[in-house]
């Protein structure tokens, strides 16, 4: 089954374009996103064949069998609820027969945890990149022995420092553990590596120091601090950067560094916008998405608010869903057996009126 044939066999239920254009958030570079209701054949919906959802290839264009659709309504799915919230001059075409899914009888309390938890993640990501874009991590890898340290008096100093300064190689070393202390190592020296000793690391890309069988007569040259702990971290920092750089989107992120708030400005203006909606709908009990602030959000598009700005007002509008959450008067979750009801008279309307 392919859009073209959602056509074809006049299947389809609704259609609208979405996204940027229903929000009235739509500029001259604007995509333009359409979504949409179908319903299948009988012969696919009362047999083997059931499709829940057709799209395109780059996913602008998604149509969702009227049963998915309703059932990701009693979800309170943002995106779904959206679609079924589409404004007048948005809808292409609409069968009667959607008139009878109204908003009013899926919007509930759930909507704290879909509107504002999605949006609350992204908020997170936003950070995440802040925090990336600010701190960028060197392509060349550190390995252990960049957080290992000596022991110098009443400090320390980096042990790549030490083994310079005093005409040493780390293959020539070798650690022994020191009994109740946590990566403390004495380290021992062999000239000549005639005693076995196995070196700081084996490899550059070990995960720990090597320990070695010294003989107990021996007087370590010094001792050694292995932070294993920040090593972790790095690691992990290491990864995920490196992991960003490869997957982010090239294009955005040239923009966000043209206006330098260090930031995926267009992530966060529809974040804004989701959590504005949010709280208007414990505020109305409705759900309106076209919005009435398009000169804000996109000024915050554009990059031309600081990020404490704009994570600034993210929280604040979370404050202010929590609190009018507290004191609305919506159901705690959708009524699924009224919602339910009005699914099977669709179909009874859909497989009972019209041949397949």
């Amino acid at each position: 089954m392919t859009i073209p044939d959602l056509k074809d066999k006049n299947l389809l239920l609704f259609e609208a374009v979405s996204g940027s254009r229903a929000f009235g958030l739509a500029t001259e570079t604007s995509d333009t996103d359409i979504r949409g209701v179908y319903y299948l054949p009988k012969e696919d919906f009362f047999g083997l064949n059931y499709i829940p959802q057709i799209s395109n290839e780059t996913n602008d264009i998604t149509y969702y069998e009227i049963g998915r659709f309703v059932e990701l309504l009693q979800k309170n799915n943002p995106n779904i609820l959206e679609v079924l919230a589409s404004p007048e001059d948005c809808i292409l075409y609409k069968h009667p027969l959607m008139d009878l899914l109204k908003a009013e009888d899926f919007l509930s309390k759930l909507c704290k945890d879909t509107f504002a938890g999605y949006a609350v993640s992204q908020i997170r990501k936003a950070k995440g990149l802040n925090k990336k874009t600010l701190n960028p991590v060197e392509k060349e890898r550190k390995s252990v022995l960049d957080f290992c340290f000596i022991l110098d008096g009443q400090g320390s100093v980096p042990l790549k420092k030490w083994l310079l300064e005093n005409g040493k190689v780390q293959e020539k070393c070798g650690l022994t553990s020191i009994d109740h202390t946590k990566g403390m190592f004495a380290l021992f020296y062999d000239d000549f590596q005639t005693l076995g000793y196995k070196g700081i690391i084996q490899h550059e890309e070990a995960n720990q120091v090597s320990v070695s069988s010294v003989s107990k007569e021996k007087k370590p040259e010094a001792y050694l601090f292995c932070n294993l702990d920040a090593y972790s971290t790095y690691c992990k920092d290491y990864r995920e950067y490196w992991k960003w750089v490869e997957e982010r989107n090239e294009e955005r992120y040239n923009v966000n560094q043209m206006h330098g708030q260090n930031y995926d400005s267009k992530n966060m203006m529809h974040t804004v916008r989701l959590l504005q909606s949010c709280e208007q709908i414990f505020k109305t009990n409705t759900l309106q998405i076209r919005v009435e602030n398009r000169d804000e959000l996109l000024d915050i598009k554009t990059g031309n608010w600081p990020y404490e700005a704009v994570i600034q007002k993210a929280e604040d509008l979370i404050t202010s869903i929590e609190h009018h959450h507290s004191i609305s008067d919506l159901s705690n979750s959708p009524d699924l057996e009224k919602t339910t009801k009005i699914l099977i008279e669709i179909r009874e309307k859909l497989y009972g009126d019209h041949k397949q």
